[in-house]
């Protein structure tokens, strides 16, 4: 099985390295950002051009964000080679509900599935200090069995486990997890202004039954949140398909 291992927290993170250390005996390139990039979602990298240096044995840092080194992994280091899955992380904490639209670990993973292969995020849904060889290990497991599964369209799927030794799974829809609407302000020794977004207290969850956050800190289980690239709301494409905007034709299905 060719595996190919991204993240967001850099080459070098011990997350990444946990999952190298999971599939061994199998082919694994690891082809990441050189540096953490956490928060980045689905950036690329358009109008600069990228850098890759080769690290180790298939192992490679690109100077970009995570969706940029899945690109330039599939689409050049292993052109006509695809791997069978892409797996990103084990990120260095959750991403659960919303996370998802920020995550460069999900983006990494999405970007593969957009490129037409299944696709894992992993992230450990702990504090530190960080034991990533528990989410590691059913990661790998997780990968052999989709890739023996062989769906005929491209699967992606989040997965957050809980610290410790993992006791089970649960496939889960994704939950609503908030960090807060507040901008500090500060001063920096110069007198100007400079803002942090989110406030401080750390993720608050909602309590949503059969949800990804209640499935890791209320059940102490792994969530396995399958994902989907098509954001179109179907219900309102045929609901809004009656409106009437004054002025201009609207155009009816067939």
């Amino acid at each position: 099985m060719r595996v190919l291992l991204s993240n967001d927290d850099g080459v070098h993170a011990a997350g990444i390295r946990a999952l190298a250390a999971a599939f061994a005996g199998e082919e694994v390139w690891t082809v990441a950002p050189d540096r953490e990039q956490s928060a980045q979602s689905h950036a690329i990298s358009l109008h600069r051009p990228l850098r890759i240096g080769e690290v180790g044995p298939r192992r490679y840092a690109v100077d970009g964000t995570p969706t940029d080194a899945v690109y330039v992994a599939i689409n050049q280091i292993l052109k006509g080679q695809p791997p069978d899955v892409v797996v990103a992380g084990v990120n260095h904490g959750p991403n659960l509900g919303n996370d998802v639209l920020y995550s460069g670990t999900v983006a990494a993973a999405m970007e593969g599935a957009l490129l037409g292969c299944h696709a894992i995020a992993v992230s450990l849904a702990a504090p530190p200090p960080h034991d990533f060889a528990f989410a590691a290990a059913f990661a790998a497991a997780l990968a052999r069995r989709l890739v023996s599964a062989a769906p005929r369209q491209p699967l992606l799927l989040n997965v957050n486990v809980p610290a410790g030794p993992l006791k089970g799974y649960r496939f889960a829809r994704l939950g609503r997890r908030h960090y807060g609407n507040e901008v500090v302000e500060k001063t920096d020794p110069r007198g100007r202004k400079y803002y942090w977004i989110g406030g401080e207290g750390g993720a608050r969850y909602e309590d949503i039954p059969g949800s990804d956050c209640n499935v890791v800190f209320g059940e102490g289980v792994a969530a396995v949140s399958p994902l989907r690239l098509d954001w179109s709301h179907e219900g309102l494409v045929e609901e809004l398909g009656g409106w009437e905007i004054d002025g201009y034709h609207a155009e009816r299905a067939p």
